[in-house]
């Protein structure tokens, strides 16, 4: 029970933090026109540091799912 509600704030928490990043071009975005915006230098120490907190929340995320399947084949 514990591993799901960690998986559940993990995947909610990761939506935030991917939506929180700027557009970095080259995707789908610019496909349909949202790449018109100019970069202005390079990264911010505050976008490095979200950078970092969602790749250690995109591994936790990975870690309880991991953790979850364990779970699940060790009680069939």
């Amino acid at each position: 029970m514990g591993f799901s509600i960690a998986l559940l704030v993990f995947s909610l928490l990761m939506m935030l933090l991917v939506l929180m990043h700027k557009g970095k071009g080259g995707g789908l975005s610019d496909m349909f026109g949202g790449g018109m915006q100019s970069s202005v230098g390079g990264s911010s120490v505050a976008e490095r540091n979200l950078d970092r907190i969602t790749v250690v929340v995109g591994l936790l995320w990975f870690a309880c799912i991991v953790v979850l399947g364990l779970l699940m084949k060790a009680n069939n």
